[in-house]
């Protein structure tokens, strides 16, 4: 079995995040996409149980390698990164065609395994629209998938109702955070990944010319600090002052 999994490099959501010229600043305190590393569990976890292969891809500037490292640290076997200036600011319909571009030129591949969002813009657009792109079956939010006789099967919770799907392979599957527990790569592992091969693909390598991004941001603001509460030590009254607060802000 070959298994794609797409991850993404983000700026740490612990970090001072900001955007400049309508776009995120990237490089500076820079994260494997926490969510991603289900999707890699998943793909490592199929790939030894089937004897595969797993191929960790993104597409980002090319510090995004270390992203890419951390997939090979946990169990990925090579990856790819998807560099281009053109590609700067590019929104989630562009990044599926060239992710998809990419998988295509990687060759076949059964299943191409994602996280439920990226942390740092939480569209959770991109499965939907990658599937689309490759002409795939989406299984999406699964919370346990297994392969077997050709076939991918999830089990997702929507609401209070437990769904079992199953699509025909190829297919692409997104994970949640209740999919598993992401391993933590020893030194052995981390050892091993510096020997693991990565390509560096452009746009043009894969046969695409780059258009402007449907979605722009078109202005942007800080948002404002959070304002401290009204305490007020009830002698008897705090109820009515409470009705007559909701009054006067007009909450009721």
């Amino acid at each position: 079995m070959r298994i794609v999994v797409c991850i993404k490099h983000v700026p740490d959501v612990q970090s001072e995040r900001r955007i400049e010229d309508g776009r995120l600043v990237r490089g500076e305190e820079d994260v494997l996409n926490e969510l991603d590393e289900n999707a890699v569990e998943a793909a490592v976890a199929l790939a030894e149980e089937a004897d595969g292969e797993v191929i960790a891809l993104t597409m980002g500037p090319e510090d995004a390698e270390d992203g890419v490292r951390r997939a090979l640290q946990m169990g990925a076997d090579s990856g790819v990164v998807v560099a281009d200036d053109d590609l700067a600011g590019a929104d989630v319909v562009t990044t599926a065609r060239v992710l998809a571009a990419a998988i295509e030129r990687i060759g076949e591949v059964d299943l191409v395994v994602t996280g439920m969002a990226s942390l740092d813009s939480m569209t959770s657009m991109l499965p939907g629209a990658l599937a689309a792109a490759l002409h795939r079956p989406a299984l999406t939010l699964a919370n346990h998938l297994e392969v077997d006789g050709g076939a991918v099967t999830v089990t997702r919770t929507v609401g209070t109702v437990r769904e079992v799907l199953s699509a025909p392979l190829p297919a692409l599957v997104s994970v949640t955070d209740q999919a598993n527990e992401p391993r933590y790569p020893n030194f052995a592992a981390m050892r091993a990944a510096k020997k693991k091969p990565i390509d560096f693909w452009d746009a043009s390598e894969l046969g695409l010319e780059v258009a402007d991004p449907a979605v722009k941001v078109v202005d942007d603001e800080a948002r404002p600090a959070r304002e401290s509460g009204i305490i007020r030590t009830d002698a008897g009254e705090a109820g009515r002052e409470l009705a007559a607060w909701l009054v006067e802000n007009k909450l009721v």
